[in-house]
């Protein structure tokens, strides 16, 4: 199913999505912003990118998703632990994105 199709389906009735102050947001996995746009859409799209904090609370998590095995989700996420200096995290962070070939949108919008 392409992704347009099923951002038409998700966008006014995803059980992520969240009402308040007359704001659409989501809480949705790999959404950068908490928006809910077809942009920042963690479903629906084949890569994406999330950044969480460690269960440790010291250093983030970058998880991106394969393009590929997207029928098997229980396999199809990759979890990294970043726990060096906040320079090296976010060099790592970067020529991840940059050596996969992933959205170029997110780039921004990921703490680079």
């Amino acid at each position: 199913m392409s992704a347009d199709l099923q951002w038409m389906v998700l966008r006014n009735c995803s059980s992520f999505l969240v009402k308040r102050n007359g704001l659409c947001l989501s809480k949705e996995p790999n959404n950068l912003k908490n928006r809910n746009s077809f942009r920042f859409n963690g479903l629906v799209h084949k890569k994406t990118v999330g950044i969480e904090a460690c269960e440790d609370k010291k250093g983030v998590v970058l998880v991106t998703r394969k393009s590929t095995g997207w029928r098997k989700p229980a396999s199809n996420m990759t979890r990294v632990e970043l726990k060096k200096n906040p320079r090296r995290t976010l060099n790592t962070i970067r020529k991840t994105l940059r050596k996969n070939n992933y959205r170029k949108d997110l780039k921004m919008v990921s703490p680079h």
